[in-house]
């Protein structure tokens, strides 16, 4: 019996950077925070609940929400016959002692089936490799052993939360045979169970038919990814492979020929395929060293037949030790080829890690990274110079490199409307701009993740999100960067980059949905809408609303500051500018509040005065606290917010209105004007 609870044609399609992609259905949640200690849960469905009510009643669990369906399905998988054909069918009706996970975890369990997911399933043999990994996705509190019930969860990263994923056992069958991946040893079911959740996330087994690897490699780590061309290599390429061998990177690569899918050359790679990288060697080899390069196939078989596969005599010239060590003469699906085979023959190469360990060839000394994230916020339309004015900027300060090594890695990762798993995505990118706006480097592309790695020189930065496409959108931004301070204590946290994020709590919402909300249908806001705005929204934070509300007076100082049409109220593109401020002096404020009381002292002010990049000596910064700070020379947020506003734009006045020169000459009543109002 099985219990119905209600939550509170083609093989190893790979798609290449530049195509499009169907998405995941959304989600909801309550009250989780996305971490792998507090997860969010995909559907509302908790699973210690539900396997205890279906034990309590002696009952199977079936998935209201991703039933054993058509629907699960998708409808264009199949021809419309096929898809009324297929049967679901539990482990305990294939196998009579089925088993979760027999003698470990390992790639060689993994044979695809008739769903194109190669760039899942090679993205999931790589995990296999790195334990560390793969614990965070398969959780090991379950089984048909005990506690059975029909239910099982794994765990995935999706748009900067850890989410868990519920699914009952019921697989998909054809004619006889598994839809979805199947296993190597006939009564283990790991692998097609984790590919079942992935697609309910995904919305369908369809949407799993055609993918990035360097999606599913993200979505299986929330670690960070890098993609590179094998067709134009850079010069340390060789280099950055060894690096991400050593560092325990996973790794993926994939052969081009979108339009001749899953046809298998007669050198036996496999076109438009996604395949695992799963080792790199140095042999030698006829008094020589050489370098190749391990591959497994997600098929489970088809393997290379061309210089160091299974049956090639260069084996037969290798010292016996290194062949004993490498060398594995089997069907299943993993061969070697040299390094020059293997740039000939693929056309993308995929690593990924926690952080960018891939790119610390070149430097003996203990390196660190540090992250800093961007969640959710929505961007407007420009990809040009004007979209440095226009469009949030997050920055970050390097304070020291090595010329010869990589530094600073951007991703920026653009997420889907609820709802919308069919949609496409956008051309999106980021420029990074130095401190004076000019544009240093930009990058764009049609995959969900744009990420790159510079050498950046000692300066500030910024980042910029952006689209070529008339669309907003919303997206995760993760800036990496190279800890410089090499002491001796390899454990200690790395020194912080500059975040300039929204605030939480507000972190779902665009400022356009919070500035149409107030404006009352209006085109503009005035100050009494401004205070109301500031008091319910930014100060929904405890810390930042102990140091007292926004006045009247305070919001009319406010307005008048970014009021660039001088008419009393504020347009969105002038709120705009406002709420970017707002969420940046909100985190520098967090950042600079060290015993978390919810004032500054006047060398914390000093402190978060050189963070935001402006200047003031000790007679200004003794009169700003005189002018802000109350009876204890203390600051709370609201008058942090004010003073300094007034710094930064008084700043940014003088510089505009002196062009360069360190003095300025003005007739009284521009001088008047200036102060008067704002």
């Amino acid at each position: 019996m099985a219990v119905h609870v209600s939550p509170s044609q083609e093989r190893g399609t790979m798609l290449a950077p530049g195509s499009a992609l169907m998405w995941e259905q959304g989600w909801q949640t309550t009250g989780a925070t996305g971490s792998l200690q507090n997860l969010k849960k995909f559907n509302n469905q908790d699973f210690n609940r539900l396997r205890a009510l279906c034990l309590s009643q002696g009952l199977l669990f079936e998935d209201a929400t991703f039933p054993a369906h058509v629907s699960s399905i998708g409808p264009n998988l199949l021809p419309e016959d096929k898809l009324r054909q297929i049967q679901w069918k539990r482990p305990t009706e294939l196998q009579r002692n089925p088993y979760l996970i027999m003698d470990g975890v390992s790639r060689f369990d993994i044979m695809q089936g008739e769903i194109g997911d190669c760039w899942m399933l090679a993205a999931l043999g790589s995990v296999t490799l790195q334990k560390q990994f793969l614990e965070n996705v398969l959780p090991k509190d379950q089984g048909f052993q005990d506690d059975y019930a029909g239910i099982f969860h794994f765990r995935f990263w999706q748009h900067g939360d850890w989410v868990d994923v519920v699914i009952d056992d019921q697989l998909p069958f054809l004619n006889g045979r598994y839809l979805s991946v199947h296993p190597r040893t006939s009564n283990e079911f790991w692998p097609s169970l984790l590919e079942k959740a992935y697609a309910k996330l995904r919305g369908s087994y369809q949407n799993l038919h055609g993918g990035y690897l360097s999606d599913a490699l993200v979505d299986l780590t929330g670690g960070v990814q890098v993609q590179f061309s094998l067709k134009d290599p850079p010069p340390d390429l060789e280099e950055i492979l060894k690096a991400a061998d050593k560092s325990k990177c996973l790794m993926g690569c994939s052969t081009s020929g979108q339009l001749r899918r899953n046809i298998e050359l007669r050198n036996g790679i496999v076109q438009g395929h996604a395949y695992t990288v799963t080792g790199i060697a140095k042999v030698r080899y006829r008094n020589d060293w050489k370098h190749i390069i391990r591959i497994w196939n997600p098929w489970g078989h088809g393997e290379w037949k061309g210089p160091w596969s299974d049956d090639s005599p260069q084996w037969d010239h290798v010292e016996p030790k290194f062949r004993e060590a490498l060398f594995r003469n089997k069907a299943d699906g993993e061969f070697w080829m040299s390094y020059e085979n293997f740039q000939e023959q693929f056309s993308w190469l995929y690593i990924c890690n926690s952080t960018p360990t891939f790119l610390d060839f070149g430097d003996q000394r203990c390196t660190t990274w540090s992250v800093d994230r961007h969640m959710n916020l929505c961007s407007p339309v420009i990809a040009t110079a004007g979209a440095v004015s226009t469009n949030p900027q997050y920055f970050f300060k390097v304070p020291d490199y090595d010329p010869k090594t990589y530094n600073v890695v951007i991703s920026l990762m653009q997420k889907h409307a609820e709802g919308m798993q069919d949609a496409k995505n956008l051309k999106t990118g980021f420029l990074i701009t130095t401190e004076n706006s000019k544009i240093l480097k930009q990058n764009f592309s049609l995959t969900r993740d744009v990420t790159n790695y510079f050498i950046l020189s000692p300066g500030t930065y910024a980042v910029v999100p952006a689209t070529t496409e008339d669309q907003e959108f919303e997206f995760i931004l993760r800036i990496f960067m190279k800890n410089q301070d090499y002491n001796e204590n390899p454990n200690s946290p790395p020194s912080p980059v500059l975040p300039m994020d929204v605030p939480r709590q507000n972190r779902d919402s665009s400022y356009k949905a919070v500035f149409l909300r107030y404006a009352k249908q209006g085109s503009a806001i005035d100050a009494s809408q401004l205070q109301q705005l500031l008091n319910e929204v930014i100060l929904q934070d405890e810390m930042t609303s102990l140091g007292g509300r926004f006045s009247f007076d305070s919001c009319r100082g406010i307005l008048s500051l970014m009021d660039l049409n001088s008419n009393g109220r504020l347009t969105l593109q002038e709120f705009g500018s406002l709420w970017r401020s707002l969420t940046k002096y909100m985190v520098i404020f967090s950042k600079e509040d060290r015993n978390h009381s919810g004032f500054l002292d006047v060398s914390e002010l000093k402190s978060a005065i050189q963070t935001a990049g402006l200047a003031a000596n000790e007679q200004l910064l003794r009169l700003m606290a005189l002018r802000y700070s109350d009876a204890a020379r203390r600051i709370g947020f609201s008058d942090f917010v004010c003073c300094m506003l007034r710094l930064e734009t008084m700043t940014y006045a003088f510089q505009n209105l002196a062009e360069g020169r360190s003095q300025i000459l003005m007739t009284a009543m521009e001088w008047l004007t200036l102060v008067m109002y704002t």
